[in-house]
């Protein structure tokens, strides 16, 4: 998955290159060196000749200054020109605070119909990616090269992987100084041979999981991996990986729910010593729609720091923040949970309630919607219309059991309740629940074929 656009593109992350890199030009006017050495049995990553540990998160639009106030130290993007600023600007931005960016170079996904027989669109995708490298080669807040985000993503022909390490020659032969690599979406050992035989000049690889990340330890013993690797995407459960209504519509987590994820995740994978592991960006480092507007991003859209933040802070610095997010454990509609399936009949009458606390004892404050049930799903993190709200009446909106009058129109849709703290910090959780005249029952969901 990614924060990437439908267009060819696409696929990972991070930095530096395995063994000495002493045969290398030295760095140019500007640019800091990077790379990967082994020290014994273990890899680290040097910048400027120094261990340099990335405290990382994937960061398109959030806030740049919140990732180094909470002691974040790199951000890892997914393509060289966001749509809002370039890429001189990001890395500007960057070296102003004391970051590092690890900069996406988006490559054709054949899910998205490139096509990696057609010599001459690679070739075009080659001078591309060397454009772009010969622009911001000797920024001094460039760490590495990601050359495309999952571009293995239901891939087939092998042929990507002959592109990216071509990309990471030509790379490696115009910029010496920064190392290379590529995002994939999951591992195997089929993988792993993948990259080995047919890109083995990049330096180390992305490896991007979520809720299947408390098994990575696994997969790289059977594949028996030995190289250098970051974890270049992690975070919240997938909405693939989770429970789902009867109607097919996935269970999202609560904010507290995920934060316990993400540090069950931290512990065992990221801190768990791996002398292979040479770095990590936590995903996402602000807010996009992906199913929901809260599934996958640390922050709300008005910029409210979940629990998740205040846990990477904790990972960052050894220190949580002076105020914490709000706690919430609980949602219920109609006196049911996710799991139960809520279904109620048009104009029925329900209540909510929620159960959340704030950590330092202050006043929470609540706000309720409710949404239609996304119909347009993206694939791979690609851009998604946000699901339109419903206008209705809610009673006693403010607080923690609010009721209204459920929508006359059939079909499924979500509640949403955000918990704020007053200081900057929320809570968050919804609900799915689904709209039908009494007596019938929801549709069951329709088998998709990947």
């Amino acid at each position: 998955m990614s924060t990437s656009r439908i267009g060819c593109l696409v696929f990972a992350l991070l930095t530096l290159c395995a063994g000495s890199v002493s045969a290398r030009e030295p760095a140019a006017a500007g640019a800091v060196p990077v790379r990967v050495v082994r020290d014994g049995t273990k890899f680290v990553l040097l910048r400027d000749g120094k261990p340099y540990q990335v405290k990382g998160a994937g960061l398109e639009f959030g806030s740049v200054a919140a990732l180094a106030a909470h002691g974040g130290n790199s951000f890892r993007t997914w393509r060289t020109e966001n749509g809002q600023k370039s890429g001189r600007e990001v890395l500007d931005e960057a070296a102003r605070l004391g970051l590092t960016v690890a900069m996406c170079i988006e490559i054709g996904r054949e899910r998205l119909k490139f096509d990696y027989d057609d010599e001459r669109a690679v070739a075009k995708q080659l001078e591309f990616a060397r454009r772009e490298v010969l622009k911001y080669k000797d920024h001094p807040a460039l760490l590495a090269w990601i050359i495309g985000n999952e571009a293995n993503l239901r891939f087939k022909n092998p042929k990507v992987f002959d592109a990216i390490n071509d990309i990471s020659k030509m790379i490696h032969q115009v910029d010496p100084n920064h190392p290379t690599t590529t995002a994939l979406s999951g591992f195997s050992a089929k993988l792993a041979t993948l990259i080995e035989t047919r890109a083995p000049d990049l330096d180390f690889i992305g490896i991007q999981m979520y809720g299947d990340i408390v098994n990575l330890p696994r997969y790289l013993a059977e594949a028996n991996f030995r190289k250098p690797y970051m974890v270049t995407e992690w975070g919240a459960t997938g909405h693939w990986e989770v429970d789902k209504t009867t109607w097919g519509a996935p269970i999202e987590h609560t904010s507290s729910e995920k934060a316990a994820s993400y540090r069950k995740a931290w512990e065992t994978v990221i801190a768990s010593g791996d002398q292979r592991l040479i770095g990590d960006y936590v995903f996402l480092w602000g807010q996009k729609q992906e199913r929901t507007p809260t599934w996958y991003g640390m922050f709300l859209p008005d910029g409210s720091a979940t629990e998740a933040v205040d846990f990477m802070q904790f990972a960052w610095t050894g220190a949580w923040p002076t105020n914490r997010a709000p706690r919430v454990e609980a949602l219920e509609l109609d006196s049911k949970r996710a799991t139960d399936s809520v279904v109620v009949a048009p104009g029925q009458r329900v209540a909510a309630s929620v159960a959340a606390t704030d950590p330092e004892g202050g006043k929470l404050s609540y706000s309720w919607h409710v949404t239609r049930e996304i119909v347009v799903k993206e694939d791979g993190g690609d851009d998604e219309p946000m699901p339109p709200t419903v206008r209705l009446r809610m009673d006693a909106a403010d607080g923690a059991n609010p009721s209204f009058t459920a929508p006359r129109r059939p079909g499924a849709y979500r509640l949403f309740v955000d918990v704020h703290d007053g200081s900057g910090s929320a809570g968050h959780a919804n609900i799915p629940f689904y709209v039908t005249p009494p007596g019938t029952v929801p549709p069951a969901p329709v088998a998709v074929t990947p």
